[in-house]
């Protein structure tokens, strides 16, 4: 493996390299861009398997404590609240600190959060530990921390990046999700949050010894990059986290920024916030064992995974706007007629919903997170940030508004056509993003 540490030599002194603008750093090595990415995913992997945990543990603890199903949702709808809220900050302190120092801080977060969820016994407990730290943790890795790698480190295959590392929360849950449920199912609840403390420990030396902040602190350019570019080229930061404020008083002036961060709450409403945190609940109502809905979630995680890559692919090639349009349009279709598909058995026709559900499920991030880059420029990963923080503000009321609906009455079947319908809004407010007039960003040209 590539040794970060030691500076590479620059490179583009090849012709065809500058006619193509793909950086080697030397024949037969691999660009240092690669490895970042893959630590990277690792990273995110695991945040998204400690996300995806809590909507296991509904029952076993509604079980054990007698707590209702919103009281329960509110500590995850915190967790998704602080998952989107903290995010620009995130990516502000990046900026200033370091990508290593905020994600292994987020990850020690992660590891006490969880890890003291084994000693509550009161409701209030469940929201300090894995709605606050645990949220604040998640929060630091979240998409922002996708935008500044793919910002800083690649100019060619930026959206086929984007999507690869987009397609590890799909992952994530993949791997947890089914170990997770059947754990708890097992050996109770407390087993899982154990687990999910020492894997985040785990991961610590892995990201301080292989990431590093930009190319150019090991002698490269950005992947991709023009041999005149200055992509992936350190400049002084100040301001730390005020910087993100900075950056939101100056987004919030664009009409755009306001349609993407609308759209995108209703994206966030619409998957975590709904089928995310309640699909295995909600299953469970129509006599499906929780085993069995959890394992139909995380197969939406195995499609989702070429969804999502496959997304990245076409954000490079085509207009971003138009293929929100079609993510948003047909995953509302597919809401408005999942409560018809819910039953004690595994239908075929719940097989169509997972299959298609799971090409849907986060495919529209790539194409979000290159507007913000068009938009908004090296603020992109910050103002994508604060899109992303209306994601999981949506996300955090469906969440809580579920769990109420069904504490009324009795079923989720509302909660599922309230997000069909907002799901077509989001479509139509994709369309009226307004794209800037230059026809390059970092030197490569607009779809």
């Amino acid at each position: 493996m590539t040794d970060l540490r030691a500076p590479l030599p620059p490179t583009g002194d090849d012709p065809a390299d500058s006619r193509t603008g793909t950086n080697t750093p030397a024949r037969g090595r691999l660009h240092p861009a690669w490895i970042v990415a893959g630590v990277g995913f690792v990273a995110l992997l695991g945040a998204a398997a400690f996300r995806s945990v809590p909507s296991v543990l509904i029952e076993p603890l509604h079980t054990e404590f007698g707590w209702s199903h919103a009281t329960i949702s509110t500590a995850i709808s915190l967790n998704m609240l602080l998952y989107g809220l903290i995010s620009p900050f995130a990516a502000a302190l990046m900026d200033r600190f370091g990508i290593r120092k905020v994600v292994c801080s987020a990850l020690v977060l992660i590891a006490a959060g969880s890890g003291l969820t084994v000693f509550m016994t009161q409701a209030w407990q469940l929201v300090a530990t894995w709605g606050l730290l645990v949220g604040i943790g998640v929060g630091s890795m979240s998409m922002p921390f996708v935008a500044t790698i793919t910002g800083r480190w690649f100019v060619q295959s930026r959206g086929l990046v984007t999507g690869v590392l987009t397609a590890a929360g799909a992952t994530g849950q993949l791997v947890f999700l089914p170990l997770v449920a059947m754990l708890a199912h097992d050996h109770g609840w407390r087993l899982p949050s154990l687990l999910v403390a020492a894997v985040a420990l785990s991961v610590v030396p892995l990201v301080w010894l292989f990431v590093r902040d930009y190319p150019s602190d090991v002698g490269v350019q950005a992947y991709g990059a023009p041999a005149d570019s200055t992509a992936g080229v350190r400049v002084p930061i100040a301001g730390g986290a005020n910087r993100a404020l900075t950056v939101l008083a100056s987004a919030a002036r664009t009409p755009g920024f306001w349609l993407l961060a609308g759209g995108f709450a209703i994206c966030g409403a619409s998957t975590n916030g709904l089928v995310g945190t309640h699909f295995v609940t909600a299953a469970h109502d129509h006599g499906m064992p929780p085993t069995t809905a959890a394992g139909l979630l995380a197969l939406v995680g195995i499609f989702d995974i070429a969804g999502t890559i496959a997304s990245g692919w076409l954000s490079d090639r085509v207009d971003p706007r138009y293929l929100l349009l079609g993510y948003y349009s047909l995953r509302g279709l597919s809401l408005l007629i999942l409560p018809s598909l819910l039953g004690p058995h595994t239908q075929p026709s719940m097989w169509v919903f997972i299959v298609f559900y799971g090409l849907d499920w986060i495919a529209t991030v790539p194409p979000t997170v290159l507007l913000c880059r068009e938009l908004f420029g090296a603020d992109g990963p910050i103002a994508f940030g604060w899109v992303f923080a209306a994601h999981q503000v949506g996300a955090a009321i469906a969440a809580t508004g579920a769990g109420f609906i069904r504490d009324v009455q009795g079923s989720y079947d509302l909660a599922w056509y309230v997000a069909g319908a907002l799901c077509g809004l989001a479509a139509i407010m994709s369309m009226l993003v307004r794209r800037p007039k230059t026809s390059t960003v970092d030197g490569l040209v607009l779809p």
